[in-house]
């Protein structure tokens, strides 16, 4: 984690923002009072975009998400966390109105909700031990090795569909309910590789004996998630993310947690 750099509280007093305050909401809607909230979901073991960190939700998803909806018309309503693969059944049951949880927009997800426009660039990196003799330089390096990856992810999704069967076994897969955890594991020697997205990548790597073995480029735009046919969120949230990028906050936001 980024312990030197500002707390999100610190850093949005800095830039003239207001902080919010993190409370647990009830189920939204489109009736009465709540058809002007936005209720957010997330799962906040993603960092630098969603973690905890002192009993607090925080990262850039939060600071954008919050500064976005700044922008807007609605009232931001606080956040709800789930694990990564129970936030798209959140949406559609109307328990969240947004997620906000570096989820990559594809034509699978894209059956199911919709996406704000895209707020984020990546592509996957492939982990392993730093003191190990493991240095794949590609996919086909992972023959017949313990692969790990999150559920639900765009990283599960390239282990799948171009590992399992030609290069590993479904045995050979290992799928966590996040990546900390398949991190620990790879720690501990019982997988061999962790896909993972890339600046998530270089967090974990930080402080902890792995790294980045090679980048298997995928071209990911990661995107808000909105209930499907909710173009008044979704329209909402575009607007939004255009003022906060030419505002200069977008800029400042990914210099706080990227150093970009």
């Amino acid at each position: 984690m980024f312990e030197s750099e500002l707390s999100r509280r610190q850093y949005l007093t800095t830039v003239g923002g207001t902080a919010v305050t993190l409370s647990v909401a009830g189920c939204s809607g489109d009736d009465g009072d709540s058809a002007q909230t936005i209720t957010a979901g997330t799962a906040p073991s993603f960092p630098p975009f969603e973690m905890k960190q002192d009993g607090e939700i925080v990262g850039f998803d939060v600071d954008l998400l919050e500064a976005v909806v700044e922008q807007t018309d609605y009232e931001f309503d606080g956040w709800e966390e789930y694990e990564f693969d129970s936030l798209t059944p959140a949406l559609v049951n109307e328990n969240i109105d947004v997620i906000a949880a570096g989820m990559t927009i594809n034509d699978d997800r894209d059956e199911t909700i919709d996406f704000s426009d895209p707020y984020y660039s990546s592509n996957q990196a492939i982990v392993v031990r730093t003191d190990g003799d493991f240095s794949p330089g590609s996919l086909s390096d992972l023959s017949d090795r313990p692969v790990g990856a999150q559920k639900g992810t765009t990283g599960e999704g390239v282990v799948q569909d171009e590992l399992v069967g030609d290069e590993i076994t479904q045995d050979q897969y290992n799928a966590y309910d996040n990546y900390v955890l398949a991190i620990q594991d790879l720690q501990n020697g019982n997988v061999d590789a962790v896909v993972i997205d890339v600046p998530v990548a270089e967090t974990l790597t930080a402080d902890r004996p792995v790294e980045s073995a090679f980048v298997h480029e995928t071209g990911e735009k990661f995107g808000f998630g909105v209930r499907d046919g909710d173009e008044a969120r979704q329209t909402a949230l575009n607007d939004g993310l255009s003022t906060v990028r030419e505002s200069g906050t977008y800029e400042e936001l990914t210099q706080t947690w990227f150093g970009e």
